[in-house]
């Protein structure tokens, strides 16, 4: 164990290399690389960043979808002890610029051309820069300001061997490796700051517990900004000599056509991705035979959703977990030779190296069965949330416990299942949705006085939405004028599904809004339209 308590993500793509050599690492359009391939392709990002005056430490933007650039342009960052800040693709401009400031970014990778949003303008159009000095356009037109990652990589031939070898030699187990931006109850992003000791242990336990071996095939459909997309993702296949296939937009027809086309045999996802492939009424017409592994969590599954994927997809092995970003992505996971059951109704167990309690308002450990805050322990917690020492006091103890807000109960194998939420949040198709971030654009609006947002369970995205939106004075808001403002203002999946236009909303004797009651009255309305 010595040497995964201070191996780098370096180190994974050196020993990917010295291990996999010739064997297929990266799959993308016409890119067709073996892990020799990767290993030089990384080597050369790392060179030009040299080359531009990226020093150790510094703090690196990606904003793009899942492709090979972001493979090359994330592992470079690394390979020269630059920190990692990945950005949503579903955030407009604003939410970026908070998050590039907050960060004091001074370089970003982006495109000019996914789904037919250029993010370059998106910063314009809010007149942020902050700190920020080069843009790198990965793909599409290159605005003026702007340089293509072709000519950026061109400058590599400007650091010689000896300059990128003693930067790659600093680089320490210890060192962050990203910074993980989480939206936080106050309604603003908080940056959570991992390192790459954890996340290369961490990760490399959790590819052996779901069975990722070399030569399988993994369609990567969640986003690379997402610690499931970029660690789960891309270093697990490092770390195990799996083939990376970057998917950039989840769109069912599509994920069923490449799984026989590019005999994926690990498919991973939240519930609505198989539920829906599941129900797609051509199904029975598609060769799904190479499937092996799923990997799901983050919602209550149906029992018969675990046996249906087992016995119509064919997955010899479908695993659950739990994790959030201030735990590098991790906490539980389920095992795969437990029982359709336990996969389905728990989040699984503590992983190795890590503890789980659940505990009660005075912190004091609960019995089995009985309902508490989830609160975390081991290698795996974040060095703390970026320049905010007061909210990263408040998260984790003097005892090195992370308390997450959720509250769920422990079974007498130490399984949790996570039954609500103590700070409110939703997840919309896989994306955490936290309410005080929504409200709080919300009431951005000149019609709105106040309002409360709630997740209500929708079958294909989990939960979404609901909002009670209490008119400002002497104004008449529009239901489809406020959608519409919404959709503009903040990423779709924070968007909310359904609006209620009220008087007042309910409080409690000390003022503070009844969610759960917003909730009941949610769930009723849904149920009628």
């Amino acid at each position: 164990m010595g040497e995964l308590e201070d191996q780098t993500i370096p180190d994974v793509v050196e020993q990917a290399a010295a291990r996999f050599g010739s064997a297929q690492a990266l799959v993308d359009a016409d890119i067709n690389w073996s892990f020799n391939d990767l290993h030089s392709h990384v080597q050369k990002m790392a060179r030009a960043l040299i080359a531009n005056g990226v020093e150790h430490g510094e703090r690196v933007g990606i904003w793009a979808p899942n492709t090979w650039e972001w493979v090359v342009a994330a592992l470079g960052v690394h390979e020269i002890g630059g920190v990692l800040v990945p950005i949503n693709t579903r955030f407009k401009g604003k939410e970026a610029s908070y998050v590039l400031k907050r960060a004091k970014v001074k370089r970003l990778f982006t495109v000019t051309d996914f789904l037919d949003i250029n993010y370059v303008d998106l910063l314009e159009d809010v007149g942020f820069l902050g700190d920020l000095n080069q843009i790198i356009v990965l793909r599409g037109q290159t605005p003026e300001g702007t340089i293509s990652f072709t000519e950026f990589l061109e400058s590599a031939d400007l650091t010689g061997q000896a300059s990128y070898q003693q930067r790659r030699s600093r680089v320490s187990g210890n060192d962050l490796c990203h910074i993980m931006f989480t939206s936080g109850t106050t309604g603003l992003p908080k940056g959570a700051m991992l390192t790459h000791a954890a996340v290369t242990r961490g990760y490399n336990d959790w590819a052996d517990i779901v069975g990722l071996q070399a030569g399988d095939r993994y369609l990567i459909v969640n986003p690379f900004f997402h610690s499931f997309g970029l660690n789960a993702g891309i270093l697990a296949c490092l770390m195990k000599g799996a083939c990376i296939l970057p998917h950039p937009v989840f769109d069912v027809a599509e994920v069923m056509d490449r799984v026989p086309a590019d005999r994926i045999s690990m498919l991973p996802g939240p519930p609505a991705i198989y539920q829906t492939i599941l129900n797609h009424p051509d199904l029975e017409s598609y060769d799904m035979s190479t499937l092996r592994l799923a990997v799901t969590g983050a919602a209550v599954i149906p029992v018969e959703m675990i046996v249906q994927m087992r016995e119509k997809l064919g997955f010899e092995k479908v695993v659950t977990g739990y994790g959030l970003t201030e735990g590098s992505g991790l906490a539980t996971m389920c095992r795969h030779d437990d029982d359709p059951a336990t996969i389905a109704q728990t989040s699984g167990r503590a992983m190795p190296g890590m503890e789980v309690k659940i505990v009660d308002d005075e912190n004091m450990e609960v019995p089995r069965g009985e309902p508490g805050e989830i609160i975390v322990r081991g290698y795996n917690i974040m060095k703390g949330y970026l320049d905010d020492p007061e909210q990263t006091a408040e998260t984790i103890d003097t005892s090195g416990w992370l308390h997450t807000g959720d509250i769920g109960v422990m079974d007498s194998q130490g399984n949790i299942s996570i039954t609500d939420r103590k700070k409110d949040m939703y997840i919309n198709g896989g994306f955490n949705v936290y309410p005080a971030e929504v409200e709080s654009l919300m009431l951005a609006h000149q019609d709105i006085g106040q309002v409360s947002v709630v997740g209500v369970q929708d079958q294909r995205m989990g939960e979404v939405g609901y909002a009670f939106v209490v008119p400002a004075t002497g104004r008449q808001p529009d239901p489809k004028e406020i959608t519409e403002w919404c959709r503009n203002e903040m990423a779709n999946y924070k968007c909310p599904r359904h609006f209620e236009f009220i008087d007042t909303l309910p409080l409690n004797a000390s003022g503070k809004v009844l969610k759960y009651e917003l909730r009941e009255i949610a769930q009723k309305l849904k149920g009628q339209s």
